[in-house]
């Protein structure tokens, strides 16, 4: 079993695949750490091309589809993740790694619930 099989186990929110682009930024570094490939309301998978620190912790933004009239504009929320697993994808240079939200102000909880009801 890989790490990826067991953390699939471990999951309790069903996660949504990203129909959007988004690049995932480190807040403290400004730099991408990855393209997202789902999310849920309490983790996420991300796609990169360095393998992240075993369990490290991260404030990142993602920039998330507006609503309503809003709705071609991306909006950011900010949340705090740690890594869970990591693995090589099936694309050469690409990594696959597991995090779990571990911070997350009430407002942008509720506008990711938001999104997840919609995806």
């Amino acid at each position: 079993m890989s790490p990826h099989d067991h953390a699939s186990n471990q999951r309790r929110a069903e996660r949504k695949r990203a129909t959007f682009t988004a690049i995932v930024t480190d807040v403290i570094s400004g730099l991408p750490i990855g393209h997202l490939g789902n999310l849920s309301s309490t983790g996420m998978l991300l796609i990169s091309a360095q393998a992240p620190r075993s369990e490290a912790l991260y404030q990142v933004s993602i920039p998330m589809p507006g609503s309503g009239r809003l709705l071609t504009q991306s909006q950011p929320i900010e949340v705090g993740i740690q890594e869970q697993w990591h693995e090589p994808a099936a694309s050469s240079g690409q990594i696959w790694a597991g995090y779990r939200i571990v911070a997350i102000t009430d407002a942008d909880a509720a506008r990711l619930d938001g999104w997840l009801a919609q995806a």
